[in-house]
């Protein structure tokens, strides 16, 4: 080999999208077709080294599921790395699901590939929009050091190495390289003299000026969906002998990373999340992109890590079966929706309603689990007091009192909350209704005969309970009278914190520090021009401003105080938008919930809070919170410089947002909205977009072909959003920003809690409430409150679930501030890493870092 001359890696591999404009079963159809020629041809041509099936084991379940008998040769070509599959169970996106679903797709992904044979080395991102900025350390912590991607990098960073070293937050590296080109370049290899010269030399010339520093170049062969190039050996035999500049071999991810970091020096640096929009596009408004997809998945998200798989924890220890094989089947239907496209929400409508059953499917299971549990723990503390109790459960290892919402059904009218010890915790009836108790069908001598059942009240309390860590208490129903949430004449509500009045016509808002917003809350209605993919302003459009507010009600008691106003916009059809607030006791953040009907297409709407002379903004992400700029650079000059996308300010959150402004730091905690934008006067939460179309040329914001889908425009009227929209979420307003101080808010206002009432007035306030159930032999005697767990509280916490091979239990925590922490637990455990491997780890948390510890028993 001379100087001059590089050795391209030339990889077969196929992206394959689980759906997209075409279902899932479409695509299914064409993978069993596709998939088994590929193994025909690398079985039968010994000079066909290997083929990358696209990281993903979703689509080799659904193979085997369909050709079980194929499952041997399967095994034996990924065993001896012919065919290369995992780590992701699907290619899922980074951006819009919560830390641990990216944490369990790994590990659902490798160890399904690694118990097949063999489990690809390389946290590989060929087409996902945007890179999180853990993905370094996650990747380490499946024992990845490789990664390979395509979008987010800036040109410039990488102009004389496509080889870089990826560091996230809390400093862990990966080996990566960006494809310049994309995942396609070599799709189309050949030999003939026009493709050579006019094609594929301009693209190897450019690479191999971007790779300076190795001889080594990667073109990926492949594509969306493709067939197999049966032609690839003897195409790179013939390339090989036509010239000399470039020497061709069939190659692997693997083999290339290896050989490209083996002897060379890269010193390139490139930190944390990976959002450029300059060779590919991020579509950064996606993430507003068919609303009730996000909202269903984070509900379903904090379903499962924050009660479903704490309680069966708790349960199992008390002798109840953990629901391992139900949380499988959860955990799959999840991550087919959880693959880019399908969670970005930029599919036919009739992939989206499939997506739409599988959410429902997987909360259904949730709700289910969670009642059979509630209900097995409660039947076995049983109950000693007259009128029953209630059964609280705190499903986080720290202490926490706050006020928990609670339904009790009575005979009585008269009912409160009282400890075991008789004393009455401080409360307030949210809501209480008669609900008769119908009729019941008694068979007699006579026939059948409809008997009258007396009627009974449903009464929604909410409860200030001192909790202990990862617990469940009793609270007696006793008879007694409880302050109400009453109606009033007022046109303000007020806590230590806030003060909010509706005053002519706009809503004021005083904080405890004394600063004062004269219209904090309003609403922003735009045309939008866009697709599925991207929102785009349309030209000549003027933003309607609905910040006149009307006072409809307002509710209070000594805990909690209500405020419903009503804001209109009168574009389109026109929304009018009612809003409640809620206040409180002790209690810095403000509830906030939107209810409208939207009637309009083509518009975005978002709600504005006032944020006067804010020059930054932070959002979390994963384990920390992200600094970022509310002007990007490179705006000002992208098309001169042939950005793909316009590299506009909008940008992801998992939780919560915050603007640092001249007043204060002014921020939400979104609960399943995922899209934000702050700029110097305000920080916009984006409620949803509505467009009718899949793939559309030529938009303001990104220029060019339509994304996806070429000569095709796909109609899509379900994603105009029409009908009852509701959005639930918080607002705050502290002094100044602390990481640690948000995600504690975070911790009291995500439900941790559930409660539980043994009764038998009402059997259809839960899904299965109605139906017997067994109770488990071991599960009798239990005491009336237990404490199981109790973890260091300056520590956060992702996860708390059984292990995967079934021996312990598994405790994930992380550490966002600038100082290393040590985690503590009062059962000990040994550190691991997050494949649940033994590790050499200590207890300690480095600064914006991780640690999953794997304990024996509770």
């Amino acid at each position: 080999m001379t100087n001059e001359e590089k050795i391209v890696h030339v990889v077969p591999h196929a992206h394959w999208d689980r759906e997209w404009y075409f279902t899932i079963e479409d695509s299914n159809v064409m993978l069993i077709e596709n998939l088994r020629h590929l193994m025909d041809v690398l079985e039968r041509d010994e000079e066909y080294k290997s083929f990358v099936f696209d990281a993903q084991m979703s689509v080799i379940e659904d193979f085997l599921a369909i050709l079980p008998e194929k499952k041997e040769q399967l095994q034996e070509l990924i065993t001896q790395k012919r065919l290369f599959v995992g780590p992701w169970y699907t290619q899922t996106d980074t951006l819009l699901v919560h830390k641990e679903s990216m944490i369990r797709n790994l590990l659902y992904g490798s160890r399904a590939a690694a118990e097949m044979g063999h489990s690809m080395k390389i946290g590989y991102l060929p087409d996902i929009f945007g890179q999180n900025a853990y993905l370094p350390s996650i990747f380490q912590s499946f024992g990845m050091e490789y990664a390979i991607l395509q979008r987010g990098l800036y040109t410039e960073d990488v102009a004389t190495d496509l080889n870089f070293r990826w560091v996230a937050p809390d400093g862990v590296m990966a080996k990566t390289n960006y494809m310049y080109f994309g995942y396609g370049p070599g799709k189309f290899l050949a030999t003939d003299a026009a493709y050579v010269e006019g094609t594929l030399t301009p693209i190897l010339d450019t690479l191999r000026g971007m790779n300076v520093s190795t001889p080594h170049m990667l073109l990926p062969a492949g594509g969306d969906q493709v067939l197999v190039r049966e032609h690839f050996p003897k195409t790179v035999e013939a390339l090989n002998a036509q010239q000399s500049d470039y020497r061709f071999v069939l190659s692997d991810y693997e083999t290339f990373m290896e050989a490209a970091w083996e002897n060379a020096e890269f010193d390139t640096v490139i930190e944390g999340e990976l959002l450029a929009s300059q060779k590919s596009r991020i579509h950064n408004t996606i993430r507003s992109q068919r609303v009730d997809i996000k909202l269903a998945n984070s509900r379903i998200e904090d379903k499962i890590y924050h009660q479903l798989e704490p309680l069966a924890v708790m349960a199992n220890k008390y002798g109840a079966p953990y629901p391992k094989r139900w949380l499988d089947k959860v955990f799959k239907l999840l991550f087919d929706v959880h693959a880019h496209d399908s969670i970005g929400g930029c599919n036919s409508d009739e992939t989206n309603r499939a997506i739409i059953h599988r959410l429902e499917q997987a909360e259904r299971i949730c709700d289910g689990l969670i009642n059979v549990l509630k209900k097995q723990i409660a039947r076995g503390i049983g109950t000693e007091y007259e009128q029953g109790a209630v059964l609280v459960f705190h499903l986080l290892p720290k202490a926490m009192t706050k006020q928990v919402e609670t339904v009790i059904f009575t005979k009585g009218k008269t009912v409160c909350l009282a400890d075991v010890s008789g004393v009455v915790v401080p409360q307030t009836i949210l809501s209480q209704d008669y609900i008769s108790g119908g009729k019941k069908v008694v068979v007699t001598a006579d026939g059948e005969q409809e008997v009258e059942i007396p009627g009974y009240y449903r009464t929604v309390v909410s409860a200030e309970i001192a909790m202990e860590p990862l617990s469940y208490q009793v609270l007696q129903i006793i008879e007694g009278a409880v302050n109400l949430v009453m109606p009033n004449d007022a046109t303000k509500i007020a806590n230590d914190f806030y003060t909010i009045e509706v005053v002519a016509g706009k809503l004021q808002m005083t904080t405890q520090f004394g600063e004062q917003l004269s219209n904090f809350m309003l609403f922003e209605d735009v045309a939008d021009d866009g697709d599925s993919y991207d929102f785009s302003p349309l030209a000549g459009d003027v933003a309607e401003l609905a910040s006149e507010a009307e006072c409809i009600a307002v509710k209070q008691s000594d805990l909690v105080s209500k405020m419903t106003i009503r804001h209109t916009l009168t574009r389109g059809e026109g929304t009018e938008i009612e809003t409640t607030f809620t206040l409180k006791k002790g209690e810095d953040t403000l509830g906030i919930k939107h209810r409208l009907t939207n009637k309009t297409k083509n518009h975005r709407i978002r709600v504005r809070f006032e944020a006067p002379n804010s020059e930054a903004s932070y959002a979390d992400q994963a384990f920390t919170a992200i600094k970022r700029a509310n002007l990007n650079p490179h705006f000002a000059n992208w098309r001169e410089n042939r950005f793909a996308e316009a590299p506009v300010p909008i940008y992801p959150l998992e939780n919560f947002a915050v603007s640092l402004s001249s007043k204060g730091a002014i921020g939400v905690l979104a609960q399943g909205l995922k899209e934000y934008e702050a700029t110097t006067d305000y920080l916009a939460l984006t409620l949803f977009r509505s467009v009718g179309l899949l793939g559309k040329d030529n938009i303001a914001w990104r220029p060019g072909r339509a994304s996806g889908i070429n000569n095709k425009v796909v109609e899509t009227p379900d994603a105009q959003m029409l009908g009852d929209l509701e959005f639930s979420y918080h607002y705050r307003f502290t002094a100044s920003f602390t990481t640690a101080d948000w995600f504690h808010t975070t911790e009291r206002v995500r439900t941790h809690q559930l409660s539980y009432h043994l009764q038998t007035l009402n059997s259809f306030e839960e899904r299965v409430e109605r139906f017997e159930l067994p109770q488990p032999e071991a599960m009798h005697g239990l005491p009336t409150s237990a404490s199981l767990l109790t973890t260091s509280e300056n520590a956060f916490f992702s996860t708390l679930k059984r292990a995967e091979d079934g021996d312990g239990i598994i405790l994930r925590a992380f550490n966002p501030t600038d100082e290393p922490i040590s985690i503590e637990a009062s059962h000990a455990g040994v550190v691991v890493n997050m494949a649940e491997l033994p590790t050499n780890g200590s207890a300690k948390i480095a600064p914006q870092s991780h640690l999953t510890l794997k304990m024996k028993e509770l």
